[in-house]
């Protein structure tokens, strides 16, 4: 099967090439899922889980991507819950090989079903950028109606999604980001907007809950905005400054079935919008992963056209 592979952590992204592998086999519990699209997150480059298994084992020539739409194509030994042909969707485990190819075996409590009316290509865009904003608003920040919500990259692939489940939810949003993104975070909902170049981001007083996806100083300024009982959430490791009188939380997003068909169903009805950016071919995904300019929402490499 065609792949992306990296070996080179010093490299980054640039260090990827398209090679011929083997076609994965499915453990027990697992699928295998012919990949129709795949998502990737840039960062993924920088996590060890890239470069090394659960042991700290090197584990390249490894496959990056962990977001996919396909078709379930094999079962392994147990797996119960999905069928062969049935459409997916999903979050992959970060220590094995990934989307970025035309098989990748998951286990199967990973994936949730793709509804028929949704296109692959969006599908590949929502896992992680969904379920860190569902986990991020609801299970860490634990938002509630009326509150107020400082997103930081507001006009991004997790941001847009934050924004959109915390007006949802009847959360008062803020959205931050370059001058140029400005629109666009506010056609996501946001109902105000700071230029973190020119603005002064604490003219915006107290909030409930910060959603950083920016980290540094920023991260560390935020936490002073944070009003008594409120949460700093951040998905970009442990922030560097706690809010005084509130909560200061770092986590990395799971797989989780239920909350993909929640999500998936907001697309389907019209309640969420994907913020896909760049979308190319496997045979040009080298290229269309090393841009260069800047790129904003999503980028989806379609594995079968």
């Amino acid at each position: 099967m065609k792949a992306i592979v990296v070996t080179d952590e010093a490299a980054g992204t640039a260090g990827m090439t398209l090679v011929e592998r083997p076609e994965p086999e499915p453990a027990i519990n697992d699928v295998v899922v012919q990949v129709d699209a795949s998502g990737f997150v840039p960062t993924e480059m920088s996590w060890p889980s890239t470069w090394a298994d659960r042991l700290g084992r090197d584990r390249t020539p490894s496959i990056p991507g962990h977001e996919l739409a396909g078709v379930v194509s094999a079962l392994g030994y147990g797996t119960t819950g999905l069928s062969v042909g049935q459409r997916v969707f999903g979050l992959t485990d970060w220590t094995r090989d990934g989307t970025l190819a035309e098989y990748v075996a998951v286990e199967a409590r990973d994936l949730a079903p793709l509804p028929g009316d949704v296109d692959f290509t969006v599908g590949a865009s929502l896992p992680i950028s969904g379920l860190t904003a569902w986990q991020g608003l609801f299970e860490h920040g634990r938002l509630q109606t009326g509150q107020s919500v400082l997103v930081h990259g507001a006009a991004g692939a997790v941001g847009s999604m934050v924004t959109q489940l915390a007006r949802e939810f009847g959360g008062y949003v803020i959205g931050t980001g370059r001058a140029a993104d400005r629109q666009k975070a506010l056609d996501f909902g946001a109902q105000e907007f700071v230029d973190l170049q020119n603005d002064t981001l604490e003219a915006v007083g107290g909030v409930d809950l910060v959603f950083d996806v920016i980290g540094g100083a920023i991260g560390k300024r935020s936490a002073s905005m944070i009003r008594a009982g409120g949460t700093l959430v951040s998905v970009v490791g442990p922030p560097e400054a706690r809010p005084a009188e509130g909560l200061a939380i770092d986590f990395v997003v799971t797989p989780d079935r239920a909350q993909l068909a929640e999500i998936v169903q907001r697309v389907r009805d019209g309640r969420l919008r994907t913020n896909i950016g760049t979308v190319a071919d496997l045979d040009d995904a080298v290229a269309a992963l090393n841009p260069t300019e800047r790129t904003t929402g999503k980028t989806v490499i379609r594995v079968r056209p």
